[in-house]
């Protein structure tokens, strides 16, 4: 399969996870638990793929204790907040919603990542980007309850993955390891963290119906294990920057899956909001201009200012 195969796919199996975790709330399965399944799942996948790899497992304590860190940043926190979110609006809004993650790491990364600046086009991309979430949000018609807690905690799960991708570039992503292996290791920490807080928080799990199981093991398998590889994969054959542009396409599958399998309203909103978001993206990625040091003046362009 070539990159443009793989980033079709990739973009699908994304764009589908939001139909997905929709299926399963809706059966009945708490948030929590879906992140649970969805991380035990996924977890399976990468360890797999290690085996097939050979990849070494990591076994100092600096490399686990960053691992544990980006569990709960990318997946135990923001995977239980997106289900929740699901649960209070259709899987379209997540979906779109889910699009301002490159703003939110853009904003993290500002902060934590030495050498990033802020400049004037960055900073109207991300204000003309969270201007796209009130568009989606349809600020101007008075916010449904349900839709506020939920639009909220989809973006607060999005603030999540941007705090996660700035902490894994700078303490996790580097060193020896095998991306893979880096992470299984983050996908197996997330799953014993949600296995400690699931009983805690939503008790034991009544079987839910073929149908929310059926989602629930392709959305931890496919869309958070086999994914992982072929996004490496896209990376390694067409660059980052083909493989980042995911995020555009993303959300125009999870609209689609929406309205077609589950039945789900698109407003005109939803479109405009998007695209207002997409366009804050482009914005912020542009490259800052290079500074250059001033010239140092010769001595005969010295004699003669004076």
């Amino acid at each position: 399969m070539g990159s443009t195969g793989r980033f079709v796919l990739l973009s699908a199996i994304w764009g589908s996870s939001f139909a997905l975790i929709k299926v399963a709330v809706d059966a009945g399965v708490p948030p929590v638990q879906v992140a649970l399944a969805r991380c035990l799942f996924g977890a399976l996948a990468l360890w797999a793929i290690c085996a097939a790899q050979g990849a070494a497992v990591p076994r100092d304590r600096r490399t686990w204790g960053h691992a544990a860190v980006v569990a709960v940043l990318l997946n135990t926190v923001p995977f239980t907040l997106l289900a929740f979110g699901e649960s209070k609006v259709d899987s379209v809004l997540a979906g779109v919603l889910n699009a301002t993650t490159p703003l939110t790491t853009l904003a993290f990364t500002l902060l934590v990542v030495p050498g990033e600046r802020v400049t004037r086009t960055r900073l109207a991309g991300l204000l003309l980007g969270f201007a796209g979430v009130l568009v989606l949000l349809g600020v101007w018609r008075g916010l449904d309850g349900d839709v506020l807690v939920g639009g909220l905690a989809c973006l607060a799960a999005t603030t999540c993955y941007g705090a996660g991708f700035a902490y894994t570039r700078r303490f996790f992503s580097g060193g020896p390891h095998r991306a893979s292996a880096l992470s299984a290791l983050q996908m197996t920490c997330a799953t014993v963290q949600l296995g400690l807080a699931a009983p805690v928080l939503s008790g034991t799990l009544a079987w839910p119906g073929a149908h929310a199981v059926l989602a629930l093991v392709v959305l931890g398998a496919v869309g958070t294990g086999y994914a992982y590889v072929i996004n490496l994969d896209l990376i390694r054959e067409a660059g980052p920057t083909l493989a980042a542009s995911v995020t555009y396409v993303t959300p125009l599958w999870s609209t689609a899956l929406g309205a077609v399998l589950l039945g789900e309203p698109v407003g005109w909103h939803t479109f405009l909001g998007g695209a207002v978001v997409i366009g804050g993206i482009v914005l912020t990625r542009r490259p800052a201009p290079v500074e250059t040091a001033p010239r140092t003046p010769s001595s005969d362009e010295l004699e003669n200012t004076t």
